[in-house]
């Protein structure tokens, strides 16, 4: 037996990762959603694409917007699924308020980065974004490509 974490063990849903390429990322929130019963059996099943998600504030209350939940073949015949409808994000007002003030005065963008299981919970990690240029895209990659010829050459020269 080994003890080494899958990743479906892991609590991890769905990522984004197009949204550290697209974005600055800066203040994170963890918001739960509001979902239906063929959705959380869809998501257990790992049916689940966050790749183009964000977040609207619409009558003081955030929806979570792109996010694609197949459903199962197996779902009840009674109900209608939609997979690509807007879901509500459980937020508590201030971080609300928070939300609301950079995304409307600010020019912040809401990015919905992951979704994972906390217990029994479905929640979605969300950031307040900015925008990047083109040429914020080429320094990042520039500099990520830096940190790991920095830490190739230590650990060289430390042999």
């Amino acid at each position: 037996m080994t003890n080494s974490k899958s990743k479906a063990n892991s609590g991890t849903i769905a990522l984004n990762k197009k949204a550290r390429h697209e974005y600055f990322l800066e203040d994170k929130f963890e918001a739960g959603i509001a979902l239906q019963g063929w959705e959380v059996k869809s998501i257990r099943a790992g049916k689940v694409n966050i790749s183009d998600t964000y977040v609207i504030i619409r009558n003081g209350e955030a929806y979570l917007l792109g996010a694609q939940v197949q459903p199962l073949l197996a779902a009840s015949s009674h109900v209608v699924c939609d997979p690509e409808r807007s879901r509500k994000l459980l937020l508590k007002q201030r971080e609300l308020d928070k939300l609301i003030g950079a995304s409307e005065r600010e020019g912040y963008s809401i990015v919905a980065t992951a979704m994972y299981w906390k217990r029994h919970l479905v929640k979605v990690e969300i950031y307040l974004a900015k925008g990047k240029k083109s040429h914020d895209k080429r320094d990042t990659v520039k500099q990520r490509d830096w940190e790991r010829q920095k830490s190739r050459i230590l650990k060289h020269d430390v042999r």
